[in-house]
C-alpha cells in the first residue's frame, strides 16, 4: 500500500506545480512581450523487488516559449515592438545587463529612456540614453533614437543614441524571477544590426488563454485523481489492518 501511496503522492506534486505554472502563464496573458513558461516531465522506473510496471515522474528542466506574440498597434511614439527575434537590451535591477521583448518606454527623471517598470534601455556601449528637454523622439526601425525640439528650428533633428537590439541564441538564456532574460556567459550579448522595431505598436503575450484555462481543467482532473488513489490506498490499508486484527 506504502507504494500506490508513493506513487500517488509523486504524481499529485507534479500535478500541483504544473498547475502553479500554467496558472502564472496565464495570469501574465496580458503583459507585454511576455514569453510563456513551459515545464517537461519524464518519467522514471520505480526500482524495487517487484515487477519493474511501476513509474514516476520528475520536473525536468523549465524551459521558454519564444514564439512571437500578437502585434498591437497603439500609435504611441515611445511604443516600440521587435519584429521578428531579438531582444532590447535593459539594465536590470542587480546593475547587469538584460534582455526584454516589453518595448513599452517613457521619459524617467531626467529624460533618460526607461521602460514602464524604471529599468533604463541601453545603447551598444552599455550608457543610457537621455531625451533632451522640449523635445518629441522618433525611433527608427534599427533603434536610432533621434529628438526634434518643439521649439526653434522646426524640422532638424539630433540623433542621441542608438537602442542595444541582441538576438542572442534561445538556449543561452535563463529566464530571471523580475522576468528578464540573460545570459548564462560572463560577456553581454553584442548587438546584431539584423534585428529591427515596428515604431508605434506593442507585443502582446503569447500565452493561449483558451488552452491555458483548458490545460488548468485537465490538471485539476487529474491531481483529484491522485489524491482519490492516496485515499483508496489508506482504506485498503485500514481493512487489511482490520483483517489481521480479526485473525489474531
Amino acid at each position: 500500500m506504502d507504494r500506490l501511496i508513493y506513487l500517488a503522492m509523486n504524481g499529485a506534486k507534479s500535478m500541483f506545480d504544473r498547475q502553479a505554472q500554467v496558472a502564472h502563464n496565464l495570469a501574465n496573458a496580458v503583459t507585454t512581450g511576455f514569453r510563456a513558461e513551459t515545464t517537461a516531465f519524464r518519467a522514471l522506473p520505480v526500482v524495487g523487488p517487484s515487477a519493474a510496471t511501476r513509474t514516476y515522474v520528475v520536473e525536468s528542466t523549465t524551459g521558454t516559449d519564444f514564439s512571437t506574440g500578437p502585434m498591437l498597434n497603439t500609435g504611441r511614439v515611445l511604443d516600440v515592438a521587435i519584429d521578428g527575434k531579438g531582444f532590447i537590451a535593459v539594465r536590470g535591477p542587480d546593475g547587469r545587463e538584460a534582455y526584454t521583448r516589453d518595448g513599452s518606454l517613457q521619459q524617467g527623471p531626467g529624460g533618460v529612456l526607461q521602460t514602464r517598470n524604471g529599468l533604463s534601455v541601453l545603447t551598444d556601449t552599455g550608457a543610457t540614453i537621455a531625451i533632451p528637454p522640449d523635445s518629441t523622439i522618433l525611433i527608427g526601425r534599427d533603434g536610432t533614437v533621434s529628438a526634434i525640439p518643439l521649439v526653434g528650428v522646426p524640422n532638424t533633428s539630433t540623433i542621441v543614441g542608438r537602442l542595444k537590439l541582441v538576438n542572442p541564441d534561445e538556449k543561452t538564456l535563463a529566464r530571471g524571477a523580475d522576468g528578464l532574460f540573460r545570459v548564462n556567459t560572463p560577456q553581454p550579448v553584442r548587438s546584431d544590426a539584423s534585428v529591427r522595431l515596428a515604431s508605434g505598436m506593442l507585443e502582446g503575450s503569447n500565452v493561449n488563454s483558451v488552452e491555458a484555462i483548458t490545460s488548468i481543467i485537465s490538471l485539476s482532473r487529474q491531481f483529484d485523481t491522485q489524491v482519490r488513489l492516496m485515499q483508496t490506498a489508506d482504506q485498503n490499508a485500514r481493512q487489511l489492518s482490520q483483517l489481521l486484527n480479526m485473525n489474531a
